[in-house]
C-alpha cells in the first residue's frame, strides 16, 4: 500500500509540474516557435544525462512532423562534433540548472557561427538563460523523487514543453495528415494515412466501359478485372455511372434480356466517388457507411475516372 501511495504522489507531482507550465506560456514561447519556424537549417537538441534523453525524444518528434532535427551530445561536441552546427541552425539546449559546463562550452561556437539558441531550463537567471535568444522556464516546485534528487518532475516538464513547441510549430507550418503519412510509410498509423491513389486499380487494371458498350462486353470487362463492377464513362472519360454485380442481378430478376441492352441502360447514375488525395481510412469509412465494396476515384471537372478502390485493397493495408 505504501508503494501505491508513493506512485500516486509521483504522478500528482509530475502532473502539477506540467500544469504549472501553462501559466508561463507568454511571448517568450511565441518567440521560440518563431525562431524554429524561421530556421533554414536544422534544429539541434543538446543536453547532458537525462536531459539528453529528453532531447532525443523532442528531436524525434520534430523530425516526424516535418522539421529536420537531431540530437548532439554536448560532451562529444567538444571532441570534434561541433562541426555539425551551422550558421542557419537553431540549437535547443536543455539544462535544468542552466549551468551545465558541457552546454556552456558550446555557447561561444554557437554565437561565432550565428546560430540561434533556445534554452529550456529551470534556472532563468543562469548563464545559459542569459546567453540564449529566448529562454523557456521549466522550473518545478519539487522533484517526484522522495529524496527530491532524481530528475523526474523536471524532465517530465521539459518533455512536455518540447511537445508544446513541436505541436505549435506543426500548426504554424500547416503540417497535414498527408505530410505525416509521407514521413511514416511503415506501421499501422502510416498505412491508415495512405492516399487512395497509392492503392487504387488504375490504368489497364481499372474496369471501364463506354455508355454505348453492349452488355456482353460489359460483363466480360467486369469478369476480367475481378472487382465485381465497372465504371461507365463518356467519350472524354468522365464518369457517368457504374454497373455492379447487383445491377446485373436486378435486371435479370425483372426478366430483362440484358444482352440487348447497353451500359447506359443498366448503370446506376451519380455513383459515390472520391478524389485521389483521399486518405485510405476515410475511403474505408465511406464504403462502410454506404455499404459498398468499391468506390470510383475521379480527378478534375468533369470528373475523369483515374481508378477504382476495392475494399480488399484497404483491408490488405491492415488499417485496423
Amino acid at each position: 500500500m505504501a508503494d501505491r501511495a508513493l506512485a500516486r504522489k509521483v504522478l500528482e507531482t509530475e502532473a502539477a509540474a506540467i500544469l504549472a507550465l501553462v501559466g508561463r506560456l507568454d511571448e517568450r514561447f511565441d518567440r521560440a516557435v518563431e525562431l524554429l519556424f524561421q530556421c533554414r537549417g536544422r534544429v539541434i537538441l543538446t543536453g547532458m544525462g537525462k536531459s539528453g534523453v529528453i532531447c532525443q525524444k523532442i528531436a524525434a518528434t520534430l523530425a516526424s512532423t516535418g522539421t529536420p532535427a537531431f540530437f548532439l551530445h554536448p560532451a562529444e561536441a567538444a571532441h570534434g562534433d561541433l562541426g555539425v552546427i551551422q550558421g542557419d541552425d537553431v540549437v535547443v539546449a536543455l539544462s535544468y540548472s542552466g549551468e551545465t559546463d558541457e552546454i556552456l562550452n558550446l555557447i561561444d561556437t554557437i554565437r561565432r557561427l550565428g546560430s540561434r539558441l533556445i534554452a529550456i531550463t529551470g534556472g532563468m537567471r543562469s548563464a545559459l538563460a542569459q546567453a540564449a535568444d529566448v529562454a523557456l522556464d521549466c522550473g518545478v516546485a519539487e522533484e517526484a523523487c522522495p529524496l527530491n534528487l532524481v530528475p523526474t518532475a523536471s524532465t517530465t516538464a521539459a518533455l512536455a514543453m518540447g511537445d508544446a513547441l513541436a505541436m505549435a510549430l506543426l500548426r504554424e507550418k500547416g503540417f497535414r495528415q498527408e505530410d505525416f503519412a509521407s514521413l511514416h510509410p511503415g506501421g499501422k498509423l502510416g498505412k491508415r494515412l495512405m492516399r487512395v491513389d497509392a492503392l487504387m486499380h488504375a490504368g489497364k487494371e481499372c474496369p471501364i466501359v463506354q455508355a454505348g458498350t453492349g452488355m456482353r462486353d460489359v460483363i466480360y470487362e467486369m469478369s476480367s478485372k475481378g472487382l465485381g463492377m465497372t465504371c461507365v464513362v463518356d467519350g472524354g472519360h468522365a464518369l457517368l455511372g457504374i454497373i455492379t454485380d447487383g445491377d446485373l442481378r436486378r435486371h435479370m430478376e425483372k426478366g430483362s434480356d440484358i444482352r440487348a441492352l447497353t451500359a447506359a441502360d443498366v448503370m446506376t447514375r451519380g455513383p459515390v466517388s472520391i478524389a485521389p488525395a483521399t486518405l485510405a481510412a476515410e475511403a474505408l469509412n465511406i464504403m462502410e457507411q454506404r455499404k459498398i465494396t468499391s468506390i470510383v476515384v475521379v480527378d478534375g471537372d468533369p470528373r475523369r475516372v483515374v481508378g477504382v478502390v476495392h475494399v480488399h485493397n484497404l483491408w490488405r493495408t491492415e488499417l485496423f
